[in-house]
């Protein structure tokens, strides 16, 4: 139809840059794919040279062979784990944000909250597991706290470093149009602020991964570490590494979701990188 453009009548640019982008992502794949399966086989391969007993390092066509053994239970741990990850991470975000708020519009505030936030840091979540757990039980919440706990560090500082990132004549100005405190809130630091908030959240899901692994392993019977745990404890090391490959897919998952969710409703903030030639 002659309304309808044609890809001949586009812009040069459009024309070079999609392509472009298609071949850059699918040599970034192709190369990604090749190294894994490179190691895989090299892996492969040493196992079997050397006759390395599968209880100290399996080969993994053994590793693939006793994970998919494991059946529908594996779905289950991998719920169980997915569970309380979302769960600890979705609580850190509700608990951050407000400290957060408070640190970047409060120098009394942020010299009260940062050393407490530091000495929480500086506790090893592998000692504060258990003392949560004998506090809270063996349920869910205590796992979920744990996961919370991990992940709300980088969270608090990200978010209180972006907000604190606005420009400064940009809040003198709407403080001289006697813009409220919350309306410069929404309309000037927390969009200067998206940027160093999913930085954040990126860095948070990775860390609510490891605290629900950790949770896991004090106290749980379902759950990809706990699968670890018990498979380690009677020499099933196939299995838990068939858990950890799992558990790593999962943090892949879950860190391209934040991606993906900046790229969906904050395009703008992406920082486009080009394609190696």
């Amino acid at each position: 139809m002659s309304g309808t453009p044609s890809l001949e009548q586009a812009p040069p640019g459009f024309r070079v840059s999609l392509p472009s982008l298609n071949l850059g992502w699918l040599r970034r794949l192709g190369v990604a794919v090749l190294t894994l399966a490179t190691l895989v086989l090299v892996w492969e391969a040493g196992v079997r040279i050397f006759a390395v007993p599968r209880f100290i390092l399996p080969a993994p066509s053994a590793v693939w062979t006793e994970t998919v053994a494991v059946g529908p239970a594996l779905f289950v741990d991998l719920r169980a784990t997915l569970t309380t990850v979302l769960g600890g991470y979705i609580v850190a975000i509700l608990v951050a944000f407000p400290i957060a708020v408070a640190i970047s519009s409060s120098r009394a505030a942020s010299s009260a909250i940062y050393p407490l936030l530091l000495v929480k840091q500086s506790i090893p979540v592998v000692a504060l597991a258990p003392i949560l757990t004998v506090v809270m039980g063996t349920g869910e919440s205590a796992r979920i706290t744990i996961t919370a706990l991990i992940a709300i560090f980088p969270l608090v500082v990200g978010m209180a470093t972006g907000l604190s990132a606005a420009p400064r004549e940009l809040l003198e100005l709407s403080a001289s149009m006697k813009a409220s405190w919350f309306k410069r809130l929404v309309d000037i630091r927390l969009p200067c602020a998206v940027p160093h908030v999913f930085g954040a959240l990126k860095v948070a899901i990775g860390l609510a991964l490891i605290g629900a692994v950790v949770a896991e392993f004090v106290a749980a019977e379902r759950g990809l570490g706990y699968l670890i745990y018990s498979s380690t404890a009677y020499f099933r090391l196939p299995v838990a590494f068939g858990a950890m490959l799992v558990l790593s897919c999962m943090g892949m998952l879950l860190f391209q979701a934040v991606v993906l969710a900046e790229r969906i409703f904050f395009p703008w903030a992406v920082s486009r990188e080009e394609d190696p030639a």
